[in-house]
């Protein structure tokens, strides 16, 4: 099992995840069409030229996605018990079709559960990079992972 359990992270550990991806108006254009987003900065080309950009910019909750979903095999596959919360999220720079992404994580926090023994809360901060390394978005997750070794019982018990 790839992810890491809540007794792995160690805080400050910073993760760089191997996959990659080119992302295309194919990508775009379908992830606005499943979250039922019409916004033509990210769908007209006509109207984005005539913006700030000079093009259309990709989704951001798209990114958002993409850094969470390609941290999992390294943070949380098989460890998760749930994702608790999303905090804080920035778009310093924006992301265009056809711009290649990549992610890292840092694991910024973490703590016992006051209310599972045998699981414990991280808290991780996900960076994703275009091809020129320009920090694109930082996402804040927080996640409630087993402990190695732990059990886990639908009712939270322990029995």
């Amino acid at each position: 099992m790839p992810g890491i359990y809540f007794d792995q992270c160690e805080v400050g550990q910073a993760i760089r995840h191997n996959l990659t991806r080119t992302v295309t108006e194919a990508d775009n254009v379908l992830f606005c069409a499943i979250t039922h987003n019409p916004q033509p900065l990210h769908l007209d080309e006509e109207y984005a030229k005539n913006t700030e950009f000079g093009q259309r910019v990709f989704n951001s909750m798209y990114t958002v996605s993409f850094a969470c979903g390609v941290s999992v095999e390294d943070t949380t596959l098989g460890t998760l018990v749930a994702n608790l919360g999303f905090g804080e999220m920035k778009f310093p720079k924006p992301v265009f079709i056809n711009d290649t992404l990549r992610v890292e994580t840092l694991i910024k926090e973490k703590r016992e559960s006051k209310s599972r023994p045998n699981a414990g809360i991280v808290t991780f901060e996900h960076g994703v990079y275009n091809q020129r390394e320009e920090l694109v978005c930082s996402i804040i997750r927080i996640a409630l992972l087993h402990k190695q070794g732990g059990s886990y019982n639908k009712d939270s018990s322990g029995k």
